[in-house]
C-alpha cells in the first residue's frame, strides 16, 4: 500500500475490505466500467489473493489443485487499482473517512464492506484449547489454509468425523471418502440438509451417501472431542464414542460484522443496506456479499453476491445511478462426486401450493416441484438433475409453467409439454449459469466472436466459473455451436485461453481480460428417470 503512487485530488478513492468473492469481483465490475476517475484498493485477509471458495471441495476431493479455483485478474497493469493481501484490517474511522490496517492507514471517498462470513464453532467440550485454537486434527472448512490442513492430516488418517450434515459438511464428507478415509456425518437435524430439503429428500441423499462410503448419523449431539495432542475421536449424547483422527466443523457460518458494528453502523445478523446497498447509516459505505442484510435477508450463496456487486459497480461509477438490488431467488447444488441434487425456493409448501412428486428410493432418485398459481415457487431435483436448467429458469424468472408440469421432471416427456429441447430453439435470453446470469446469446456471441471452447467462454463470459454446475450445459451448447458452424475460429479469438488469475500482494491496475463481458444457458436434453416408481401430483 505505502508503495502506490498518490491519485490525483480530483479521483474518487474506493477501497474495498475483503477480497474474496465478493470483494474480488467488485473490482473486476469497478475494471470493466473503469472511466479512469476511480482509484480502487483492494485489502484481502487471506495471502493468497481472491479463490472460488465454491470449490474447495472440489481441492479437498483432490478433483482440482488450489491453482486451478483462483479468480481475479492475471497482470495489474496500468494506474489506477491495487490490491493488497495479507492485510488486517483493524479499524474504520468513518469521520475522517480511513480504514485503519496493520500496515497503515487508507483514506476512502467511497468504501465497500465485502467481509464476508466466519466459520461458526460450537461449544463443545475438548475441541478448542484454552488459547481457543482447535483441538489439533480438528478444523473448520472456509480458507484454503482449512483444506490445506485437512488434506495434510488425512494422508495418514484412517477416520474421519464431520459435524453438520449441511451443504458444506456433505461435501467435505464424500470428498475425504474418495481419499479412502472411514467417514461420518454427525448431525444434530432430523434429516441432513434440512434447511433445503423435505425430510423424504434428505433420507434418499443419506442414502446415496451411505452408497459412496459416508456413514450418517441424524439426531445426534456431539457432547465432547477427545484427544490431548491430537484428536482420537468424539462423544454423543447418548454415550456413543466414535474413533476420528480427523474432525471437520461445519456447523455453519455467520456474518462478518465485527468492523461495521465497532464503526456505529447499524448490524442486525448482517450489516443492514437499503436497496442501493447503502449501510442505512452512511451513504459512502456501501455491503455486499454474506456480510450484508438486505430487506431482512443474509445470503450465503455466490449468485446474489455477485449480483450485489454489479449493482454496486453501476452506482459507484455512474453507469446506472439508479442501479437497485431486488433480492435473489436461491439455487443450492450439491457438489458431491456421485450425488446430482439440485433445490431451489421453498421445498415445502403449504395448503395452496401445488406439489408433483416423484420418489423412487431404490433408485436414489428423487423429484418434487411445487407451484402457485402456475409458476414454479420451489423443486427438489435429486439423482438426476436433466431437467434442472428449465426448472431454475422458470423459478428465475417466475415464468408460467407451459401446460402440464409433470414433464418439468423427466426430459423424455418434455415434447408433450412443449418444453423446447433443440438449443436452436432455446431463446437467447434462456438463463442457465444461474451464479453469474450468462444467457445462451451472450455465449452465443462470445463463441461467434472467436471464443470456441469451454474455457474460453469461461473466460468471456464467467460461465461455469460460479459453482461450476453449468460446465456440461455450457459444453452442450458449445457442441452445437460447432456442429452448426464448424468454420475455423477467427485468428484473434479475444478470450483468455486460461480463465485462472492469479494475485500477489500490492499489485497495482487490472489487464483487460476480454471485451465479451456476458451471462449462461439452458441445460441440453439428456436421458432422464423412467417415471416407473412412485408419482404424486396434488395440493398439500
Amino acid at each position: 500500500m505505502d508503495t502506490a503512487p498518490t491519485p490525483p485530488a480530483s479521483t474518487t478513492q474506493v477501497v474495498v475490505v475483503g477480497y474474496g468473492m465478493a470483494g474480488a469481483r467488485l473490482v473486476d465490475e469497478l475494471r470493466s466500467r473503469h472511466s479512469g476517475d476511480l482509484h480502487v484498493t483492494a485489502l484481502g485477509a487471506e495471502p493468497a489473493g481472491a479463490y472460488n471458495r465454491i470449490l474447495l471441495s472440489n481441492v479437498l476431493a483432490g478433483v482440482t489443485g488450489a491453482e486451478a479455483i483462483r479468480i481475479g485478474p492475471r497482470e495489474l497493469s496500468g494506474v489506477g487499482y491495487e490490491v493488497c493481501t495479507d492485510v488486517t484490517v483493524e479499524s474504520i474511522d468513518r469521520s475522517a473517512r480511513k480504514v485503519l490496517t496493520d500496515k497503515g492507514a487508507v483514506g476512502y471517498d467511497v468504501l465497500v464492506l465485502a467481509t464476508g462470513s466466519r466459520s461458526v464453532v460450537p461449544a463443545i467440550a475438548g475441541l478448542c484449547r484454552a488459547d481457543g485454537a482447535l483441538l489439533p486434527g480438528c478444523f473448520t472448512f472456509r480458507t484454503l489454509v482449512d483444506c490445506d490442513g485437512i488434506v495434510a492430516v488425512a494422508a495418514s488418517a484412517q477416520s474421519a468425523v464431520v459435524l453438520g450434515g449441511g451443504l458444506l459438511g456433505l461435501e467435505a464428507a464424500r470428498g475425504l471418502a474418495g481419499r479412502g478415509l472411514a467417514v461420518t456425518v454427525l448431525h444434530r437435524g432430523g434429516h441432513v440438509m434440512d434447511r433445503q430439503l423435505d425430510a423424504d429428500a434428505g433420507d434418499v441423499l443419506a442414502a446415496s451417501l451411505q452408497d459412496l462410503g459416508v456413514e450418517i448419523v441424524t439426531g445426534a449431539e456431539t457432547v465432547r472431542v477427545n484427544g490431548r495432542e491430537h484428536v482420537t475421536g468424539v462423544e454423543l449424547s447418548d454415550g456413543r464414542r466414535l474413533a476420528a483422527d480427523l474432525v471437520v466443523v461445519a456447523t455453519g457460518v455467520a456474518p462478518e460484522t465485527a468492523l461495521a458494528r465497532s464503526s456505529g453502523l447499524t448490524v442486525d445478523r448482517g450489516i443492514v443496506v437499503g436497496d442501493d446497498l447503502r449501510s442505512v447509516d452512511d451513504p459512502a459505505v456501501f455491503a455486499i456479499g454474506e456480510c450484508s442484510q438486505h430487506d431482512g435477508q443474509v445470503y450465503g450463496l455466490v449468485a446474489p453476491a455477485w449480483e450485489q456487486a454489479r449493482v454496486v459497480a453501476d452506482v459507484i461509477t455512474g453507469a446506472d445511478p439508479t442501479a437497485r438490488y431486488a433480492g435473489s431467488r436461491l439455487v443450492t447444488r450439491l457438489k458431491a462426486k456421485g450425488v446430482e441434487l439440485a433445490a431451489m425456493g421453498d421445498t415445502t409448501g403449504d395448503a395452496d401450493t401445488e406439489v408433483v412428486r416423484f420418489s423412487d428410493p431404490a433408485r436414489r432418485v428423487y423429484k418434487k416441484l411445487l407451484l402457485r398459481e402456475g409458476r414454479v415457487t420451489g423443486a427438489i431435483l435429486l439423482g438426476d438433475t436433466a431437467t434442472a436448467g428449465t426448472v431454475t429458469q422458470l423459478f428465475d424468472r417466475g415464468a408460467r409453467v407451459p401446460g402440464d408440469p409433470l414433464p418439468l421432471l423427466f426430459t423424455g416427456l418434455r415434447r408433450s409439454a412443449a418444453v423446447v429441447e433443440d438449443p436452436a430453439h432455446i431463446p437467447d435470453r434462456a438463463t442457465v449459469c444461474t451464479c453469474n446470469s450468462v444467457t445462451k446469446g451472450q455465449i452465443t456471441t462470445c463463441w461467434l466472436a472467436g471464443a470456441r471452447s469451454v474455457t474460453a467462454i469461461a473466460a468471456g463470459t464467467r460461465a461455469t466459473t460460479g459453482c461450476g454446475g453449468c460446465t456440461d450445459t455450457v459444453k452442450g451448447l458449445v457442441d452445437w455451436l460447432h456442429a452448426s458452424d464448424p468454420g475455423p475460429a477467427p485468428a484473434d479469438p479475444r478470450a483468455p485461453a486460461d480463465p485462472r488469475h492469479d494475485v500477489t500482494p500490492c499489485q497495482s491496475d487490472w489487464q483487460e481480460v476480454t471485451s465479451c463481458q456476458t451471462r449462461g444457458v439452458p441445460k441440453p436434453v439428456g436421458t432422464g428417470t423412467n417415471p416407473a416408481a412412485t408419482m404424486q401430483g396434488a395440493s398439500s
